[in-house]
């Protein structure tokens, strides 16, 4: 039969035929040097190809390994970039900072990103090192009528004119220096003037058009923005200009969001000092007045008033604090992150020194034969270097085929919204560049000193012996890898044990069966009548109306309350005020354990009454809290001092969770309110599908064209902690993909070590030895490596997740069982890829490896 030969197209190979992929190495090798002059680069890319075809199962296990590492550590790298790109779109990024609240007052800490609406404009005014500012009020969800219609809409701001001077959000049409100046004007972005006028209108001729929001009230539109970018810390559809947000000139409160542009030059150290200067003069002079106590007097007691510059890069990873816009990024899991795609990475390359090493007695001739014709000891080095650039080369090509692959299911783990575009961006495709030869000679470069170091007197008297045995070099690369696996599979079951934890205890509320009617103040005084028709429905336990619910953490304030009446020193309280009606703790499946709920129409006194829960009436050291009062600011007088306002405690409930668990249950208090935010209605159980359609039957009755927004309260909670959620997912994952890369290593050293022991196995066969007994034999010195990994792991890792678990103040413990479990988990799948080949060793017939030595 003709031997098969390629034929030559214009002098290029035909790769058509059914010829196989292995066969054409030669030719590739000789294609890509076609242009090249240098005779000595050429024969290294052809012997390196030629080594490669040789040992095909090497060359894949390596190629599999390194792809999947390096896919892996991509997918990684993107989110990492994205993480860390948040708010970057600003020109003057660097130069913006947001004024932060740090409030400590009788034990009660206060970490907001709001403050008083008069600090930014004083800043400005008293410091030139101070260019701008701009203040935003958050008015969250807001109905804009669309025909006879009305659709919510989720991201409605006030802001000041300001607005476009600060942050880079281009205008495409109206003037950005007057859009918000008038009254009742309204900018609107892309995505909002695209649903509401027709597209040829969009966006020039949709300015000086109208839109009517809420109540009735008709807006101006006096700009068409473009859409926020993604990697943005806040979105915003509409905007309206912030002297219509209600907010008054209080010094004392926290009622928005500041932001501060600053002039070149000036270090952040100096630029807080003026802000504490003037915190300090405009803030101590109101306290001074309303509360009758110095600034000084508030240090002495140890308690402070700050407000603390967050630079505008560093907010999406570095701030989680109260009234923030949206859920914010975390540093930690970036850098945790980053930390295990460099470890899968180091398994990859550790697999290919294991292999490297481990073949170097099949390579030790031909190093000894090149050595003795001439070859020097760079030449080598530089040899074994090409093929592992080659061999990451190849490996890059799969890993982004591989990336692309996993970019949805990625996607959907992180929550992020990645794009394949992003692998060929200008700051990845250098990395891709930098990532194949770091990894190349990361890999190659032990094999390549290793065996360019042998003496050729000593190879070609087959002196040198490449047992498995023999390198410890090898052994302690398994050992770390492994080390890596169990770390991760330990990781992996703390975090998932603490998020069955938080899922499962006791929060001092039922979450269950609550439907969360989110838009309810939209249906005005109708919503207290269709709550009682709620009642009449056979599925429904009771309802409440209140924007104040545990699963909304951040939706409530803190106020000043005082034992007596009076403002001096060291009598006032910093508590957390919840606005509720009557029905709020039966709904929420609360606990008294004093005194007794709110019912006003029993007792006319119970809008001057309060209720504590056990933190507060712990805090304030009320032993019997029934009957006992509290004051409040109320109205000023015609001096400007503030009349305290009476209020009795009726009742003191268990303590819950109104913020997540990662801070302590701070001291409350319940007020009787009409506060319509929302309307949270308590099922009984049964079909909930066809109660959830009654109650939104009911609704269109009532609502006015507004839409029929809802949640589940066991979905709100649940999102309280999604980046937990996706912390753990992505764990797993990543455990996952480290243990199969170890074992891919592991079961290409097995077989490496079967091929040196044939003939020891056939010997021992023929005396008697059975299977079990010569897969216990080979098996043994990897269950002893992976045995050592465990004991190293175990210390780092309960460091490591005991640090994690600090960030909680309700958690779980790290119990011995999770060790064992995972020691036990490493060793069965070492064993299970051992023991595959380790069994083919031991069944093959001794008497063919006996003949062929």
């Amino acid at each position: 039969m003709a031997s098969h030969q390629p034929r030559q197209m214009d002098g290029l190979q035909d790769f058509t035929n059914p010829a196989p992929f292995w066969d054409h190495l030669d030719d590739l090798a000789a294609l890509l040097v076609t242009n090249t002059d240098h005779t000595m680069f050429r024969n290294y890319l052809r012997i390196a190809f030629r080594s490669l075809r040789k040992s095909k199962g090497f060359t894949a296990i390596n190629i599999i390994g390194l792809s999947t590492g390096l896919a892996v550590c991509l997918l990684i790298v993107l989110y990492v970039t994205d993480e860390l790109g948040y708010d970057r779109y600003n020109v003057n990024a660097d130069r913006i900072y947001r004024l932060d609240a740090d409030i400590f007052y009788n034990n009660t800490a206060y970490l907001g990103a709001d403050g008083p609406k008069p600090l930014a404009p004083a800043l400005i005014r008293e410091n030139p090192q101070f260019e701008q500012f701009v203040r935003l009020s958050y008015a969250g969800d807001v109905m804009v009528r669309k025909g006879n219609n009305y659709i919510q809409e989720h991201h409605y701001v006030f802001a000041d004119s300001t607005f476009f001077k600060v942050f880079t959000v281009r205008m495409l049409a109206g003037d950005p220096n007057t859009a918000l100046n008038e009254p009742n004007s309204l900018v609107i972005d892309e995505r909002t003037a695209r649903k509401y006028f027709d597209e040829s209108d969009v966006p020039g001729n949709v300015v000086g058009k109208t839109l009517e929001l809420e109540n009735h009230t008709i807006c101006k539109i006096t700009g068409v923005c473009q859409d926020m970018p993604r990697q943005s810390h806040f979105h915003f559809s509409l905007i309206r200009p912030m002297r219509e947000a209600g907010i008054g000139d209080y010094w004392l409160g926290q009622n928005c969001i500041s932001y501060v542009l600053v002039r070149p030059g000036y270090s952040k150290d100096f630029l807080q000092s003026r802000v504490n200067a003037t915190v300090n003069t405009y803030i101590g002079k109101a306290m001074q007045t309303d509360l009758h106590q110095s600034m000084q007097d508030m240090e002495r007691q140890g308690a402070h008033i700050r407000y603390l510059l967050m630079p505008l890069r560093d907010i999406h990873l570095h701030s989680n604090k109260i009234a923030e816009f949206e859920p914010n990024g975390n540093a930690v899991y970036v850098y945790v992150f980053l930390f295990i795609a460099t470890l899968i990475l180091a398994i990859a390359c550790v697999n290919f020194m294991n292999l490297s090493t481990a073949r170097s007695a099949n390579r030790a001739k031909e190093v000894g034969i090149r050595k003795v014709t001439g070859s020097t000891r760079g030449q080598l080095i530089f040899q074994f270097l090409t093929e592992s650039v080659l061999l990451s080369f190849f490996s890059l090509l799969l890993a982004v085929g591989v990336a692309v692959v996993l970019l949805p299911i990625f996607n959907q783990l992180s929550g992020k919204q990645l794009d394949e575009g992003m692998f060929f961006s200008a700051h990845i495709l250098p990395l891709a560049a930098g990532l194949v030869l770091t990894v190349g000679f990361l890999a190659g470069s032990y094999p390549a000193f290793y065996l360019s170091s042998f003496q050729p007197i000593q190879v070609l008297k087959g002196r040198i012996a490449a047992g498995f045995k023999s390198s410890w070099l090898r052994s302690g690369l398994v050992v770390f890898q492994f080390f890596i696996s169990i770390g991760l599979i330990i990781g992996t079951l703390v975090i998932y044990r603490q998020l069955t934890y938080i899922r499962n205890r006791d929060v001092g509320f039922d979450r269950d069966q609550v439907l969360v009617v989110q838009n309810a103040y939209t249906a005005g005084d109708a919503v207290r009548s269709f709550r009682q028709d709620l009642l009449k429905l056979n599925g429904v336990v009771d309802a409440t109306l209140t924007n104040n619910l545990p699963t909304n953490p951040g939706n409530y304030s803190q106020n000043a309350w005082y034992r007596e009446r009076n403002m001096a020193p060291g009598n006032m309280a910093l508590l957390t005020n919840l606005y509720v009606d009557e029905h709020y703790i039966p709904t929420l499946g609360m606990h008294m354990v004093a005194g007794r709920n709110f019912a006003p129409s029993e007792y006319r006194t119970d809008s001057m009454g309060i209720i504590l829960n056990e933190a507060a009436a712990k805090m304030l050291g009320f032993k019997d809290p029934h009957n006992q009062k509290l004051y409040a600011p109320g109205t000023q007088d015609s001096t400007g001092a503030y009349k305290l306002n009476e209020y009795h405690v009726i009742g003191v409930v268990k303590d819950f969770n109104f913020t997540s668990m990662h801070e302590k249950v701070l001291p409350m208090i319940m007020n009787l309110a009409d506060n319509r935010g929302s309307l949270s209605i308590r099922f009984k159980g049964g079909d909930i599908r066809s109660q959830v359609q009654e109650v939104e039957a009911g609704w269109g009755r009532i609502a006015n064209g507004a839409p029929f927004s809802y949640t589940f309260m066991d979905n709100d909670f649940n999102n309280i902690y999604k980046s937990e959620s996706q912390t753990g997912r992505l764990f797993v994952t990543f455990a996952v993909f480290a243990i199969l890369i170890a074992c891919l290593g592991l079961f290409g050293l097995v077989t490496y070590a079967a091929e040196q022991r044939t003939k020891e196995i056939g010997i021992r066969k023929v005396l008697g030895a059975n299977v079990g007994g010569i897969v216990a034999l080979l098996s043994r010195d990897f269950l002893q490596l992976v045995g050592i990994a465990s004991i190293i792991a175990f210390p780092i890792a309960w460091w490591a997740m005991n640090q994690w678990l600090q960030s909680f103040a309700y958690r779980t413990g790290i119990s011995w069982w999770i060790f064992a479990a995972a020691a036990g988990a490493a060793i069965l799948i070492a064993l299970v890829t051992v023991s595959f080949q380790t069994i083919r060793a031991a069944l093959a017939n001794p008497v063919k490896s006996l003949r062929s030595e």
